[in-house]
């Protein structure tokens, strides 16, 4: 297990990352973040698997803000990016929600949703790093 974790309060500062994957994961992240998502997780798996190169893992904690939460996401990444996600899967039942734009891949659980499955823990040898969300920060 890789007790190595990072924390990202600013996307605009993080190091050494100029890879479009990282950058896409941040902007998913910070998507995630304006919605209230919490306890947002970028996972660093292309070293570990080819699924993807990041996921990006966010707790929900009504089925309205996971979809929520989704739509924020694939709104933000299609005005920024252009790029719409490839499959979407869980959008009806909010429990659930994948959204693989390729490189990038995010889960978006209710929190009963991300303790039984546990992809934290699954990918737990994979780099990880925590974000910071700067809404907490403003509201303080």
């Amino acid at each position: 297990m890789n007790d190595s974790v990072n924390t990202l309060s600013n996307p605009s500062s993080r190091p050494n990352r100029d890879d479009a994957a990282w950058n896409l994961a941040c902007a998913i992240a910070q998507a995630a973040d304006e919605r209230k998502g919490a306890d947002i997780v970028l996972v660093n798996v292309g070293d570990v698997s080819y699924l993807a190169d990041y996921f990006v893992i966010v707790t929900g904690f009504s089925a309205v803000q996971v979809r929520a939460i989704a739509r924020t996401i694939e709104d933000d990444i299609e005005q920024t990016w252009q790029r719409q996600p490839l499959r979407t899967e869980g959008q009806q039942e909010g429990q659930w929600v994948l959204q693989d734009y390729g490189e990038v891949i995010v889960h978006i659980f209710m929190p009963e949703a991300r303790d039984f499955y546990n992809l934290d823990a699954f990918w737990g040898h994979a780099e990880r790093t925590l974000y910071q969300s700067h809404l907490s920060a403003a509201d303080a």
